[in-house]
Formats: structure tokens, sequence, C-alpha cells
């Protein structure tokens, strides 16, 4: 390019830059380098001149966005940008610009942030003899006050999610949804955002992100999908938590259990930890309320009509529960809730036939043994 004219040498100092833009902010001018190196500049002792690409200064370019529609920049807006450093280094304009060349890129789909560049590098690849890729530039994602999404905002890598208990599944459904739309439909498989996905659809204007409507997509994923799916991801929860799961089969039945009170894998698995170690203490509240010397009794005879079920199975554990509290003349709440802060360790599980399923007889009765202890004590 230095050969064809169409790059040149300049030899301004960092100090006569900064002279140049303060003069042109003082008339009240967009800053920009005036070109005097532009027509062949003497060199200069001490000094190691940066590249710039001579870039045309009659004419506009005509960026025909994907998303945008037809852009207009004017050439005597763009002023000659460096493409190699003082130090030999090429700068990330021009980079992107010959590697999107050499790698035959098609299509170029990036933040609107990188609009502005967009002129720029259409007129260094129009210089190379190349015609322009398409370009699609997506609005930005915002954090919930409006502000670019930062660190500051909370979780911005997909590690991150993971960690919060986020599925892939939601994560892509999420995002898609945030600057497009097909229809009221708000719930999408991968297979079906691949089908239905148009670029020209996407939204021109920002969208702000909404931690609880992620939590909501989150939650309908682990509702839709395959238990046998979410399994891994628990089982990395429950790991996070230093719990040693046992098979699949039990983390399927876990999470056919809990996913309709958890809106994320994380929530589930701190929720679902008892299912897997005995509670090393009872919650205090529920403790005070259920594990009394007046419930001691009640918990023997559950214990009691428990251990004679030949078939452990949340339906037949139902009915020897429900018909014990019939037989007693109380409320099912009243043999029920002992029961479930003797296995949980608190007042909230998910309902307690399937909870006593999940945990076996022998680990069940267990439990109600050391919950009679306690409240005998």
């Amino acid at each position: 390019w230095l050969g064809e004219g169409k790059a040149y040498h300049c030899w301004c100092s960092k100090e006569e830059l900064e002279e140049m833009r303060n003069a042109q902010l003082a008339r009240k001018e967009k800053p920009r380098y005036d070109g005097r190196c532009r027509s062949g500049a003497k060199p200069r002792t001490g000094v190691t001149p940066v590249v710039r690409f001579k870039n045309p200064q009659e004419g506009a370019v005509v960026v025909a966005d994907a998303v945008h529609g037809d852009v207009v920049f004017q050439n005597t807006e763009l002023d000659d940008l460096i493409i190699e450093r003082s130090d030999g280094n090429p700068t990330y304009n021009f980079c992107v610009v010959v590697d999107d060349h050499d790698m035959k890129v098609t299509h170029v789909i990036r933040g609107d942030d990188h609009l502005n560049n967009t002129p720029r590098q259409m007129n260094m690849l129009r210089a190379m003899g190349v015609d322009p890729p398409v370009y699609a530039h997506l609005p930005m994602i915002l954090g919930p006050d409006g502000t670019k999404l930062s660190k500051r905002h909370g979780a911005v890598s997909v590690l991150a999610y993971r960690e919060e208990g986020y599925l892939p599944e939601a994560l892509l459904n999420y995002l898609a949804r945030l600057g497009w739309s097909h229809g009221d439909q708000e719930i999408f498989s991968l297979e079906e955002m691949t089908a239905l996905f148009d670029i020209a659809d996407v939204n021109k204007s920002a969208s702000a992100i909404n931690p609880d409507k992620l939590a909501w997509i989150n939650q309908q994923h682990l509702m839709r999908l395959p238990p046998a799916k979410v399994v891994p991801e628990l089982r990395w929860q429950l790991e996070r938590l230093g719990v040693q799961a046992p098979d699949d089969a039990v983390l399927e039945a876990v999470i056919l259990a809990q996913r309709e009170r958890s809106k994320t894998l994380k929530e589930m698995a701190e929720a679902s930890r008892f299912f897997f170690e005995a509670p090393a203490q009872y919650d205090e509240k529920s403790a005070k309320k259920h594990l009394t010397a007046e419930s001691a009794a009640v918990l023997e005879q559950s214990k009691s009509v428990l251990d004679a079920l030949p078939d452990w199975a949340p339906a037949t554990i139902h009915q020897a529960i429900q018909g014990q509290a019939e037989a007693g003349g109380l409320g099912l709440g009243k043999v029920a809730q002992p029961i479930r802060v003797a296995v949980s360790g608190g007042s909230v599980s998910p309902p307690i036939d399937q909870t006593l399923s999940i945990l076996g007889r022998e680990e069940s009765l267990t439990r109600l043994d050391r919950a009679i202890a306690f409240a005998r004590r």
C-alpha cells in the first residue's frame, strides 16, 4: 500500500497530535487527524513513523446493514486511520480486515458499538480490491439500570451463569429473545430457534437484561427438558457443594420432585442436599413447632405404619400417612409436617410421599428414629 499510494508514513509526534486535538476542541470541531503528512512528509530524526491508511476524501460509504438498513457515512468525516504503530505492530481495524479476507468471511455479525468502525474497514477492503462481507450489527445488552452490561451488574460470563445454575438452553433462549421475537412465543428449543431465527427480524434498539425473566425462562426449561438431560448439571452443582450424589435414577427422581419449586439448578441443589446427607441439625423454628413431646407419639405411629408397607412407592406412602391422620382424627399436616422436619431438617420439601420414596425405606426410618429421640429429649 505504501508503494501504491494507498498508505503513507506519518511522522507527527504525540505532542504535535495532542496540540492538534486541543485546537480542534477549542474550535468545537470533532477531533481527527488533519492529514498533514498525507502528501509526503520529510523523515524526522529520532522519530519512528506510524503508517496511516489514505482514506478517500470524497463520496460516502453506505453500510448495507442487515439489522439497521442502509447507514451512510461521509468520507469527509473519516480521518486517515493508523494501520501500523511505530513499534511495527498492526492495529485492530487493519487486522480484522485482513483476517476477514483471508478466512473468506461472508457475514460479520457483531455488536452495534462496532458500527462506526465499519466504513473504515469497508474502505480498506475496497483498497484491497475485494467486496466487503454482509454486516449485521446487533443491539447492545444493557444492565437493569440501562447502562452497558458490565461486571458490576453481576454475572456476565457463560461460566458465571452456569455456576448460578442456569441451563445452556435457557441462556440461549433468553439471549435470543432479548433482541428478537417470533409472535408471542417465549420458550424455544435450540432446534426451534435455529429454524425460526432470521437476522432481519432482530430489533434495532438495545435491550436491558432482566434477571427475573431469565430465572423464569430457566425454570420453564427445567420443567420441559427430560430429567436425564438435566442430571449432569445437577450433579455438577451438588459436587460444588461437596455432595457426592448416587446414580442417575435418583437424581432424575429429585429433579422431577424439585423442578416446580426451583428457578435454578443452584437452588435445586441447595434444596436437595438432604436427600444425600442426613441434616446435621434441624431448623430451630421448625423443630420447636413440629418435633415436640406430643409429636413424638405421632412420629412413632408414622414409623410403624410406614415400616409395615409392602410396597415403598409414593402412592402407598400417601395412603398410609392419610390413613394415619384420618384414624387419629388429625389434619394431614399434623402427621406430614413432623415427618417432613424429621427427614429433611426443615419445613419445606417436595410432597412428603415423593420425598420418602426418593430417600428409601431404610434411610427414612432411620431419620424418623433420630427425630423421635430428639422430640423426647
